[in-house]
């Protein structure tokens, strides 16, 4: 009842007659995940559990398109991803390993909503609202998220937060990719 909708073909890849663009192995774990690509604009399927537990880095975009951006995220212990509000941008995000606190509200001063939240957490966050998420756990706490439209530059790697931190402070008209060349969102996005 529940199986492959396309007959014979996998779902994710592989078989006769079958070519990906994106190997699998691509995604195999390394440190930091450094060779990392944005595959926007591309079709593509990954087996987002699986990259997304494999992630160390705060942040990195594995595909940015016109309308929007998915990144996989990392949260050390005790690390949160730090109080912000995305005027014209909604966000899902969903937590495949760990647990958290989220955080919400309307005014940067009143988080009125407040729930904590574990693996297979969604969480929405609608344009305009501020809002944060805590790693509460003992492990890191490892989620995805999608950004309606882009809000981060094509090709965004940040390793720490303190490498997003400072990403965001210079963002200005350009943005510094993840090796230190400026960068900015491809035509059409943004």
């Amino acid at each position: 009842m529940y199986g492959n909708p396309y007959g014979t073909l996998p779902l994710y890849g592989g078989g006769p007659g079958f070519t990906n663009p994106v190997s699998y192995q691509q995604f195999q774990p390394n440190p930091h995940n450094m060779t990392a690509t944005d595959y926007g604009q591309q079709p593509f399927v990954i087996n987002i559990h699986n990259k997304t537990k494999q992630n160390t880095t705060f942040r990195t975009a594995l595909w940015s398109g016109s309308h929007l951006q998915l990144t996989v995220m990392c949260l050390n212990v005790g690390e949160d991803i730090g109080l912000e509000m995305h005027p014209d941008v909604d966000q899902f995000l969903r937590i495949e390993q760990g647990q958290g606190f989220v955080q919400m509200g309307k005014n940067r001063n009143e988080l009125t909503f407040a729930r904590y939240a574990g693996e297979d957490s969604a969480i929405i966050i609608p344009a305009g609202t501020w809002h944060n998420l805590t790693n509460t756990g003992n492990i890191p706490l490892k989620l995805y998220s999608i950004y309606a439209p882009p809000n981060h530059p094509f090709g965004t790697i940040h390793l720490t937060k303190a490498d997003a931190v400072a990403a965001e402070y210079n963002e200005g008209s350009n943005y510094v990719n993840f090796y230190g060349q400026p960068t900015d969102f491809p035509s059409g996005i943004r």
